[in-house]
């Protein structure tokens, strides 16, 4: 399963939508996604991880670093996702303390 990304920008935020899976062989071109958007001047970003089927500890690692990245230029990093599977993986590692979690891209953002 490979990974998909695509950014809009909506009222300033950037949305990056996610797809597939997030592992060990694919994280890595979330990370470069992130580190690039954030060295363009994208400092406030929603992950949309609707489409996401799979996410493992290399994933919640990109997503921590992309926090650290964007938190470093005052911005903020909030997460879409309803799956209990996914926020179940939030919940167990302490994570969903640590990111706003929305039910929708919309909501991210207004909250932003």
């Amino acid at each position: 399963m490979d990974l998909t990304l695509s950014t809009r920008e909506v009222d300033g935020t950037t949305v990056v939508s996610v797809g597939g899976e997030i592992d060990v062989y694919t994280a890595p071109k979330l990370r470069d996604k992130i580190t690039e958007l954030v060295a363009a001047g994208s400092h406030d970003l929603v992950v949309d991880l609707e489409a996401v089927e799979f996410l493992d500890s290399t994933g919640l690692g990109v997503l921590v670093g992309g926090l650290k990245k964007v938190r470093a230029h005052d911005g903020s990093l909030q997460l879409v996702c309803t799956q209990d599977r996914l926020l179940k993986i939030f919940r167990i590692t302490g994570l969903a303390k640590v990111f706003a979690i929305h039910g929708s891209a919309e909501a991210a953002i207004a909250a932003d």
